[in-house]
């Protein structure tokens, strides 16, 4: 089924894009949660647009990227979250969370979206989440868990 993307989607494609996907992922996923049209002739005036759209953007702000990369991984953010005495969390640490964090500490507003974990944090330490600031600029973040 083709759908054109509405929304940056990890492993799939970025906002404009105009990709092939099973029925079902864009049935039960892409399309509740906006990030995905359905495909039609008509739709790709607003392929276009989107496009048009995100290439006037991406030139102003691959500097502004870069520069957020070096704000982002030059500091520790610490996040406050519930833990035992042993150190395990109840629950995990979201990306919200992470974001909300990012802003107190003074950084920049980030997408929630725009923030992967790779594997989910539910332990005290230090732990690295991957945020994606522009198609070309990827910054590493150093979080810090601590009870809270």
């Amino acid at each position: 089924m083709k759908v054109i993307l509405t929304h940056e989607v990890s492993n799939l494609g970025t906002a404009g894009d105009v990709v092939d996907v099973k029925a079902g992922y864009a049935r039960n996923f892409l399309f509740p949660r906006g990030l995905a049209t359905a495909w039609t002739k008509g739709g790709q005036k607003q392929v276009d647009s989107i496009s048009k759209a995100r290439e006037t953007r991406s030139v102003k702000t691959l500097e502004e990227a870069q520069s957020i990369k070096g704000n982002l991984e030059s500091k520790s953010v610490r996040v406050a979250a519930h833990a035992g005495e042993s150190g395990r969390l109840f629950g995990a640490v979201s990306t919200a969370d992470i974001a909300e964090a990012v802003k107190v500490a003074g950084g920049p507003e980030l997408d929630r979206r725009k923030i992967e974990v790779p594997t989910p944090i539910k332990a005290t330490g230090t732990h690295q989440a991957l945020v994606r600031l522009h198609p070309d600029v990827q910054a590493t973040l150093t979080l810090e868990v601590v009870a809270g």
